[in-house]
């Protein structure tokens, strides 16, 4: 990914100095100034953008929803790999009771941003009944 920025940057010098008038003709009287150097500029940034930032934006947002959704009795994964039914949420204190053993009721108290995934899609349920 970075090789890839340095290509584009150094593509986008380049073209910004034929802009300018450098570009080898020699005759050529120099006519860029500020706009030639400032457009490669503006094209990396929108690179950076669009394959960096607005991703990142999407997925922590996609992420603050699945944890406001995290309810009693969903099936989760931790970030430690630890599966568990949620048996309390405590969103002021931003802490979660997970229950991993049911036989030796065990459980887990830990923060609701250690939340890797929600396995409640349906298919949890469906499975324990077969």
């Amino acid at each position: 990914m970075g090789s890839m920025l340095v290509t584009l940057a150094s593509g986008a010098a380049l073209l910004a100095d034929k802009a300018a008038g450098n570009g080898g003709g020699g005759d050529a009287a120099p006519t860029g100034g500020l706009g030639g150097m400032l457009l490669p500029l503006v094209l990396i940034f929108a690179l950076f953008y669009f394959l960096l930032i607005r991703p990142q934006r999407r997925e922590q947002n996609r992420r603050q929803t699945m944890l406001a959704a995290v309810k009693k009795n969903d099936h989760v994964l931790t970030a430690g790999g630890i599966y568990g039914v949620v048996s309390n949420v405590d969103r002021e204190a931003d802490e979660v009771t997970i229950k991993v053993d049911e036989g030796a009721n065990v459980k887990l108290r830990m923060t609701l941003g250690s939340i890797a995934r929600v396995l409640n899609d349906g298919t949890a349920d469906q499975s324990d009944n077969k």
